[in-house]
């Protein structure tokens, strides 16, 4: 139980109707999970504002409002709470209700287009190997140590993320490892987190549905480096043309990392073969199972962050070594006569050329390249024509199919793929609308030494029809298509 007016610190408060020394109990964001002494906090969102549901949450038992509109007519007994933004309030409030988690904790942010979830996943690795008690939270799970917590969002909302952070740092977590995504940022889901430092993996095309254009997207993006405390240290990878932009108006500490170009922290990429990289970093060589270019940029990220961190950098490449690829991103999957099969989530097209690239440099020859890809309903549709022009380029036989279609026609998705492509390109292609048919004709197709590659959904374990998700794992299917028929 805390009082309303140790709550509201942080909140921006416009004006208050009622006292704010009450007791609040339980925080919603939801009217339909309001309970008696709860705050409930009306956030206006894309679809549903929460300004429309503050006479139900009243009427559910709460005493206390937090809105951005004051409504017109409220019971006496009931504290309404004037803010400048609800959903920057709900995360100063979730903080303080939960007596502020990430200040108990070492808090450390990573957003980008692709890598994210790699570098977080390779973080908690680490820390663990470290012997260091830590949390993660990311799009394919959550950790509570080595406690798995599903993940619904690749951030959850600001009530949740605020209990998961109370949750490690009562397990004694001294270290914390999150995904920030775009959506997450602009809606506030991360305020009220205090943060020792955040990484910029890189940017490209996507979400441009949601922020409009690329610069609305780089803004996003930016919002995390801006918020930063000059306490902190702003890691920013210098061979994305757009890291200067990120760190232009941090307060932080702007460290720099790079591959191929000038940085403060900077590796070399000596060996990638499919079976792992051999990568020269600070003197030493370290060799990873990961492969490929763009784990070679998250391994960097990861020891830099582990460096910032004051970890003994011997011991720390001493245990790098052993890190694993998290699910679904460049998994291989067992296939026959030699074929190499590989499942990721490339669902962006500099992903998918990364991954594409990476595959090109370490076959070996003559193998063929069949890749199997589609792009998700409800979505960003600029970027389904690019999508598959990035397929046919680095591809030899390509097949376009369903991701998660959702609530659209995905012969309609696959129509907006296709034109993307001119009539050369198009003999590469065919148009599988069932996602598991086109895996067991990209298995079909396959002949000793090719490389098959199921893009787009990794790790995931369903796919969304029409609104409802149904069981479906591309690494069960990918091997299931590869055993033989009795």
């Amino acid at each position: 139980m805390k009082l309303l007016s140790d709550l509201l610190y942080d909140a921006r408060i416009l004006e208050v109707r009622g006292t704010t020394h009450v007791a609040v109990e339980h925080i919603a964001l939801d009217s339909r999970k309001v309970q008696p002494l709860g705050l409930f906090v009306a956030v206006p969102g894309a679809t549903v504002d929460g300004h429309d549901y503050i006479d139900t949450a009243i009427a559910s038992g709460a005493t206390c409002v937090v809105c951005e509109r004051m409504p017109e007519n409220t019971p006496d007994h009931v504290t309404v709470v004037q803010v400048k933004s609800s959903a920057a309030a709900l995360g100063h409030i979730a903080s303080a209700f939960h007596d502020h988690p990430s200040k108990d904790m070492k808090v450390v942010a990573v957003t980008g287009t692709n890598g994210k979830t790699t570098t977080v996943s390779l973080l908690h690795q680490l820390f663990r190997l470290l012997d260091r008690k830590v949390g993660m939270l990311g799009t394919v799970e959550n950790r509570i140590v080595d406690r798995v917590v599903p993940a619904t969002h690749t951030t959850p909302d600001a009530l949740n993320l605020q209990a998961l952070l109370r949750e490690m740092a009562d397990e004694g977590c001294t270290h914390v490892f999150m995904e920030a995504s775009s959506h997450a940022i602009v809606q506030e889901r991360i305020a009220g987190t205090s943060f020792t430092g955040a990484v910029f993996t890189n940017i490209s095309h996507d979400h441009l549905d949601y922020h409009g254009d690329f610069n609305g997207y780089i803004q996003a993006k930016k919002q995390l480096f801006d918020r930063l405390p000059a306490s902190a240290f702003a890691l920013v990878n210098a061979d994305d043309t757009h890291a200067e932009d990120m760190v232009a108006d941090t307060k932080a500490k702007a460290v720099t990392m790079a591959i191929q170009g000038v940085a403060d922290e900077r590796a070399r990429l000596v060996e990638n073969q499919i079976s792992g990289l051999v990568l020269h970093l600070d003197g030493q060589e370290l060799y990873s199972q990961l492969v490929g270019g763009f784990n070679a940029s998250n391994l960097l990220a990861v020891y830099v962050v582990a460096k910032q961190l004051g970890t003994d950098p011997i011991h720390t490449l001493t245990q790098m070594s052993l890190l694993q690829p998290p699910a679904g991103r460049f998994e291989r999957v067992p296939a026959r006569d030699g074929i190499t099969a590989i499942v990721d989530y490339a669902h962006t097209p500099d992903a998918l050329d990364n991954v594409l690239r990476t595959i090109a440099h370490v076959r070996s020859g003559g193998e063929k390249v069949i890749t199997v890809v589609g792009c998700g309903g409800d979505r960003d549709t600029a970027k389904r024509p690019v999508m598959a022009l990035s397929a046919v380029k680095g591809s030899d036989r390509v097949i376009l199919t369903s991701d998660n279609p959702r609530s659209e026609d995905p012969n309609a998705i696959l129509r907006d793929m296709e034109a993307g492509l001119d009539p050369i390109d198009r003999r590469k292609c065919l148009s599988i609308v069932d996602r598991r048919e086109a895996i067991r004709t990209a298995a079909a197709l396959a002949e000793p030494g090719d490389v098959v590659l199921v893009a787009g959904k990794g790790h995931e374990t369903y796919q969304e029809i029409h609104g409802e998700r149904h069981p479906f794992d591309d690494r069960e299917e990918l091997k299931s298509a590869f055993q033989p028929t009795a």
